[in-house]
């Protein structure tokens, strides 16, 4: 079963300074941090704050194309962690026909910002995440998870690169 999410926002990781993805559940009681590239973090936080490019970005010309091709992106769904790394699939419809493209989480979320399509993460992922947390992090790791959970609206400001 797939659990619907929003992103919460974008923050740095104060262990790592790597950006983080904050993902919630529409009812608020599942929580899922992803540490993404610098880059990528970019092109969410600029879908975010609707900034606009003098040129399309990546994600922006892959709308153009899949709008372009008359493909509705129907979720993207963050469906696997192996190996404390995590997989999504972007499902599309065009025609009748369903198809389903392999994907970085990074890079499902900065597109379905863009197109408001809506996000899932797999159950699985979410049990597997607390287990792997639960079994693997090292003190600094359980205070950020516990840190993370705690987030307030506020907390969650702009993301700043």
């Amino acid at each position: 079963m797939d659990i619907e999410m929003k992103i919460r926002g974008l923050m740095m990781d104060p262990v790592s300074n790597m950006p983080i993805v904050v993902l919630k559940d529409v009812q608020g009681t599942a929580i899922l941090p992803i540490w993404v590239g610098v880059y990528e973090a970019n092109a969410i936080a600029l879908e975010i704050e609707k900034v606009q490019t003098p040129r399309p970005m990546t994600h922006d010309l892959l709308k153009n194309l899949l709008l372009g091709l008359e493909v509705q992106v129907q979720k993207v769904v963050v469906s696997e962690l192996k190996d404390d790394t995590f997989y999504a699939i972007i499902w599309m419809e065009r025609d009748g026909q369903i198809i389903s493209m392999d994907s970085r989480p990074s890079d499902a979320l900065a597109l379905a910002l863009r197109l408001d399509c809506p996000i899932y993460v797999s159950e699985q992922v979410l049990k597997n995440s607390k287990v792997a947390s639960a079994v693997s992090e090292k003190n600094t790791h359980e205070e950020l998870r516990k840190w993370l959970e705690g987030l307030s609206d506020e907390d969650l400001g702009r993301y700043k690169m």
